[in-house]
């Protein structure tokens, strides 16, 4: 095997840790394999929006990984969300560097074979005893979009009931945020405003730019045109990504026209 071989040459002993030890070593392992994934797919800072090789070498790990414990399903639920998602970056910006959303982007441009091995990741882990975690079901979420070939064939329905399975094994106000985000698509912007409105007393979210942007396209959804505005400038002024600013900034122009 070409994962073992590359450690024998660096001189690392491989073994695989057994029971509680391998868990808690494979937590670790996935968690940081996320994070560099998550930096290249939206940088936190800086004036690029993605870092294209961080995504890559985070692919690369998570195979690798995947080739060391094949019968660990979270790996290869974690190797399906990192496939899918990577599937979407040459759809995520313009020509100038500018971000797209997902429902804007045109998905010609979707990678099809990341999308291909990424399906087949997800049912590799489908496929393992146990049950879904939470890079799984963030993986069925990615497959979801994957799956329609046009934006308004998103099945947001189903979307929303990942996103319940996902809150009752990790609850997080930005998954949450995440989930009202598909209750607007599923059932309407003012189905979600509520729910947003009711996170903004979330100490944790004080600081997290995506809560006014997400309240701002409800509220501009909903013709709340001067709400939507202060909205988006607050989410500009709390993005560090120069590019998510010039993005916010012209979604809070859009509200004058």
């Amino acid at each position: 095997m070409r994962a073992k071989r590359e450690l024998n040459e660096a001189g690392v002993p491989f073994e695989v840790p057994r029971g509680e030890e391998l868990h808690a070593r494979l937590e670790v392992v996935l968690e940081v394999i996320y994070l560099i994934f998550n930096e290249g797919y939206s940088a936190t800072a800086g004036d690029d929006w993605m870092r294209p090789a961080l995504c890559e070498e985070a692919q690369r790990l998570a195979r690798l990984l995947a080739q060391l414990a094949p019968a660990q399903r979270e790996v290869h639920g974690l190797v399906a969300l990192l496939e899918l998602q990577a599937s979407r970056l040459q759809a995520r910006t313009d020509a100038a560097g500018l971000p797209i959303l997902l429902m804007d982007q045109d998905r010609a441009r979707w990678d099809r074979s990341l999308i291909t091995q990424g399906l087949a990741a997800l049912a590799q882990a489908q496929s393992l005893g146990g049950s879904a975690g939470p890079y799984e079901l963030q993986a069925a979420l990615a497959a979801c979009h994957a799956r329609a070939t046009a934006a308004e064939e998103t099945d947001w329905r189903a979307i929303v009931q990942v996103y319940d399975r996902l809150l009752a094994i990790q609850p997080s106000p930005i998954v949450a945020l995440n989930r009202a985000v598909a209750v607007g698509q599923a059932e309407g912007p003012a189905a979600a405003l509520p729910v947003v409105d009711a996170l903004t007393a979330d100490d944790r979210l004080r600081n997290y730019h995506l809560l006014p942007a997400v309240r701002g396209d409800l509220l501009q959804k909903l013709g709340r045109m001067s709400e939507a505005r202060t909205e988006f400038e607050r989410a500009a002024q709390l993005a560090r990504n120069q590019r998510e600013q010039d993005l916010l900034l012209e979604r809070a122009r859009s509200t004058l026209s």
